[in-house]
């Protein structure tokens, strides 16, 4: 009878699916005796693992679980090892003292799709061609200042014409004009076209690109039931490509009929960038994704790019110039009205140093020591990435556990910046704690502080750091000049809602409305 039943059971498919499931686990179980152990973490289910908690998985649900089980916890993701780091000192040992193990980016099957098998830099592993691009990434300051002053006197229209229609200043959805003033900052510096050619069809290309990068597909963590796709995500990846690729190659044809130099005044990223293209340099040798010679060579000799390489290193300007940036803008803003005694000295620093007769110019930046330390306060709370996603490239042991090659690394910037082991008060907006003589004076961001690092550390921290830094100080600065800002409606400070949202950053969860009133003699255009 057991007989019987035994080999109806394994006529059907889904058994067989199952016992080469257990037979792996059992495999993987068996390699790992004698072997450093797992960290810590939830007790995972047969076959899918923790997949049970990806909800879980954000920079404010791994911090609940960091409580649990510790600085460093394991969760299994289908057949992916997924390892969470919460703590300053695992932070340092995976950052520092074993990065270049931890060098290498994840890539979901959608975003090595959409990247052109990572033709990127943000998601190239480390290497030649990643160093080299490393080289290319600082971008120029183009028009950050003149964008800056632009939503200033955005703000001072709409201002005035509350004013001239009711009697009192109107609210303003500040949000909304900040994630303008960076949208048109980065699409200038890429493309070089006046405001609002083609955005309103690139952005939609934007949107769909960050859908399909957070969307769940059953491939990435089961690979032998990667044909199932019930949401039609390869479909839609196979539309957004095409949707780029017309995008980006009509403007490249157009620069390259052109012709400028990138040292051109109005030159752009994607004159840049042509200066390297593969097509203008047949006789260098490389791969299909651009090729370089050792470190220190000539760029201009050693290095070719792809138009695959120029359209993927263009989203990850984008996506990473834009959104970021903005949300940090928005979050400083925000916390100031929260907290209106930061505001009064900001504006008291900003008085005293550039005078109420003139705007605030790049050359005023650092004269403005506690305008640094609330945008210092801000990126403790609200990093412009909250988790940093990294990949091993082989077998580690951190802090005494295993970590086996190719897991992802998830760095919680968000729950290290509230360590309350290494910051005081750590969830209160307190700039003061950054100035002399405070507790947390002299710490900085670049990468050497393990409990504060908004911009990653090592060989992967953020290239775009001093611009995306340049951009925040200087439209902080111009707001809080230009403007003495309530809240509207009569709403109390302790009453502005604080909450965020997980995604590519972790946004305010509702937009930032607020009451402008020129402060300044001179004027506010």
């Amino acid at each position: 009878m057991v007989a019987v039943i035994a080999m109806e059971w394994l006529q059907d498919p889904l058994s067989w699916v199952f016992l080469a499931s257990l037979a792996l686990v059992l495999l993987q179980q068996l390699r790992r005796r004698g072997k450093a152990p797992l960290p810590p973490g939830p007790k995972p289910l047969p076959i899918i693992g923790n997949m049970t908690m990806m909800n879980q998985l954000t920079h404010r649900g791994l911090a609940a679980l960091a409580e649990q089980y510790g600085g460093l916890l394991h969760l299994r993701l289908g057949r992916l090892h997924a390892f969470a780091v919460s703590t300053p000192e695992y932070a340092r040992e995976v950052l520092q003292a074993q990065d270049g193990a931890f060098s290498n980016r994840p890539a979901t099957i959608a975003i090595a799709y959409l990247t052109y098998d990572r033709a990127d830099m943000a998601f190239a592993h480390y290497g030649p061609f990643w160093r080299q691009m490393r080289k290319l990434c600082p971008a120029p300051r183009r028009d950050v200042g003149g964008r800056a002053r632009r939503v200033r006197g955005a703000g001072a229209r709409r201002g005035a014409a509350g004013c001239g229609a009711g009697g009192a200043a109107e609210a303003v959805n500040l949000g909304e004009l900040i994630f303008t003033l960076t949208k048109n900052v980065i699409f200038r510096a890429a493309f070089g076209t006046r405001d609002g050619d083609g955005q309103d069809d690139f952005i939609a290309i934007l949107q769909e690109f960050s859908k399909l990068f957070g969307a769940f597909n059953i491939g990435d963590f089961i690979p032998w039931l990667s044909w199932m796709d019930p949401q039609g995500i390869n479909r839609r990846l196979r539309d957004a490509r095409r949707a780029l690729d017309r995008f980006i190659d009509k403007i490249i044809d157009e620069h390259m009929k052109r012709g400028k130099s990138p040292d051109d005044a109005d030159a752009d990223m994607v004159d840049d960038m042509l200066a390297f293209l593969a097509e203008a340099k047949p006789q260098l040798d490389g791969n299909t994704k651009g090729a370089a010679a050792a470190d220190g060579d000539d760029l201009h000799n050693t290095l070719r790019l792809t138009r695959d390489n120029i359209k993927a290193i263009i989203m990850d300007v984008m996506f990473g110039g834009t959104e970021t940036v903005a949300s940090a803008i928005e979050w400083a803003m925000a916390e100031m009205m929260h907290s209106p005694d930061d505001l009064r000295r900001v504006q008291q620093e900003l008085a005293d140093v550039v005078g109420l007769d003139r705007n605030v110019s790049e050359s005023d930046l650092d004269k403005l020591p506690f305008l640094k330390c609330v945008v210092k306060e801000t990126l403790r709370l609200h990093p412009p990435i909250p988790l940093l996603l990294h990949e091993t490239a082989e077998d580690c042991v951190v802090g005494g556990y295993a970590v086996p090659k190719r897991s992802r690394i998830m760095i919680n910037v968000w729950a290290i910046g509230r360590d309350r082991a290494s910051w005081k008060d750590a969830d209160a907006f307190r700039p003061a704690r950054f100035a002399p003589g405070g507790d947390a004076a002299g710490l900085d961001f670049k990468g050497g502080c393990f409990e504060f690092l908004p911009f990653g550390s090592g060989r992967r921290s953020c290239p775009g750091m001093a611009l995306g830094l340049y951009a925040l100080e200087l439209a902080v600065a111009q707001l809080a000049h230009g403007f003495n800002w309530s809240l509207p409606d009569g709403m109390k400070p302790s009453e502005l809602d604080m909450s965020d949202i997980f995604g590519l950053t972790a946004p305010r969860a509702t937009r930032l409305y607020a009451v402008p009133t020129p402060r300044l003699k001179c004027p506010l255009a």
